[in-house]
This record gives structure tokens, C-alpha cells and sequence, in this order.
């Protein structure tokens, strides 16, 4: 998958300027820097997105340089996503299929990331701190690394290790499902004089796809010593929230709280 996005970035621009929009409701997305008119300042990053659950594009529709790495990927990390939710759902003590059910692992974005060598990586990030705002994500990085999480107000590398799957909570199992049980976890990417870099995240969210399912702590996990402590919303207002925001270092968890 990282040669298939790595040769996704080496095709010419013009090849590449076909995929080009801001328009997120397109599944196939090629530019920087999404939130670029909403965040208080640039990253040094490209992405390529494509939503590839529950509506799949077409598959002449993906770039030939990575087409069927990403219908074959998809379906593996889909498997993946699946079986995680499961042992999750275990975890809270729940039936195994239970944030199946509710659709947490119905849609799928995934997202290659470009980080071009940086000459002053003192000066920039290629990711601002920030949580994901999905339910889960599962990330693929290359050998070069960059990649922090912060715990306990402290910054902490995650090296790269060969073949390893990195695997985020985010927001919304925190939120919406968990009530603060598991918990998202703040992390960014630091520029490099090495490069480029390139990481594949996939993020199990419908993101801005149309819905009528909302989302709300699990009743089952609430009490009168844990009461719900975050209001009732769907994933297209929250991630619409956040796109708003920008990766401005606040949790958009903190609009949803009671």
C-alpha cells in the first residue's frame, strides 16, 4: 500500500491535478491541507482520500498507480476494522457485534499522506496536534517516522516498525459510544529534513456522507455514578465541526460536552 501511494505522488502534477478538489463530498480528493481556510496555520502535507465504504467509487475511477492496492486494501482493513470492533465491544462487556451494529465500522476513508523533506522542520509541522474524529483508525507509516502521541502533557515518539499497524481511538468512541471508557488520542507529525514521508491512515468514519443515525454513550455503560457526558449527535455534524475548527489543538470534544 505505501508503494501504491508513493507512486500515486510521483506521477506529474498534471496527472495528479485531475483528482484535485476541496469538494468533500467527492470520494476521490487530492490536495493540502484540508482545513487551509479554517486552521490557524499550513501543515507540510499533501493527501489523497478516497472513501472507499459504505459507497465505494468506481474502480476505473481510482488512479491506475494505486487502484488495486486500494480496493484490496480496503477489504483487508475492513475485515480488520470488523474484528476490532469485536474485541472492543468485548471490552465494554457487551455482545461482540454490538459497535457493529451500530455502525461504527460502516464507513471507511483512506487517506495517503505526502511530507515532502522539509529544509527548516523547525518551523512547521507535517501534522498539527490534533485527535481523529472518527471511531477508529488504523495507520500504516513508512521507515522515515515523525509520528508523536502526547500523554501526560508529554510528547512521545511512535517509531515505525515494519509491517506494524498503528490503531488510534478517536472522538467519537470516545464520545458517543464509550462515555469517556476508551479514550482518543492526541498526537501529531513533526516535519523532517528526510523525506518524503508517507503514511497510509484509514479511518473508519462516514464522515460527511449523508445520514439520519445519531450517536450517544452506550445506556448500557451509563449509571447514576457515570452519568452521559456528552450530547447526542451524528458523525456528519461532528466531523463538520471539526473540518470548521481546523487542527487547531482543541479537542472538538469540547463543544459535545454536557
Amino acid at each position: 500500500m505505501l508503494k501504491g501511494a508513493r507512486r500515486f505522488y510521483k506521477q506529474d502534477d498534471e496527472l495528479k491535478k485531475e483528482y484535485y478538489t476541496r469538494d468533500l463530498s467527492n470520494k476521490i480528493i487530492y490536495n493540502s491541507n484540508y482545513d487551509l481556510y479554517t486552521g490557524p496555520a499550513a501543515n507540510w502535507r499533501d493527501t489523497f482520500h478516497c472513501c472507499m465504504a459504505p459507497q465505494p467509487p468506481r474502480p476505473e475511477d481510482l488512479p491506475s498507480t494505486c487502484r488495486d492496492i486500494l480496493v484490496e486494501y480496503a477489504n483487508k482493513v475492513m475485515r480488520q476494522g470488523k474484528l476490532l470492533m469485536e474485541l472492543l465491544s468485548e471490552a465494554l462487556g457487551l455482545n461482540p457485534w454490538h459497535l457493529n451494529d451500530i455502525g461504527c465500522s460502516e464507513g471507511l476513508g483512506i487517506l495517503c499522506h505526502y511530507y515532502p523533506a522539509c529544509p527548516q522542520p523547525e518551523l512547521t509541522l507535517g501534522t498539527s496536534k490534533h485527535s481523529d474524529d472518527g471511531f477508529l483508525t488504523v495507520l500504516l507509516q513508512d521507515q522515515i517516522g515523525g509520528l508523536q502521541i502526547l500523554h501526560d502533557n508529554q510528547w512521545f515518539d511512535v517509531p515505525p516498525a515494519p509491517g506494524a499497524l498503528v490503531i488510534n481511538i478517536a472522538d467519537l468512541l470516545q464520545a458517543t459510544e464509550t462515555n469517556d471508557r476508551f479514550k482518543s488520542i492526541e498526537h501529531r507529525v513533526l516535519a523532517n529534513k528526510d523525506g518524503p514521508r508517507i503514511s497510509v491512515a484509514c479511518f473508519f468514519s462516514t464522515s460527511y456522507q449523508l445520514s439520519t443515525r445519531t450517536y450517544r454513550p452506550i445506556k448500557e455503560l451509563l449509571s447514576e455514578a457515570n452519568p452521559q457526558l456528552y450530547k447526542e449527535t451524528s458523525v456528519r455534524e461532528y466531523a463538520t465541526y471539526c473540518l470548521n475548527k481546523g487542527l487547531n489543538g482543541i479537542s472538538g470534544l469540547v463543544n459535545f460536552k454536557l
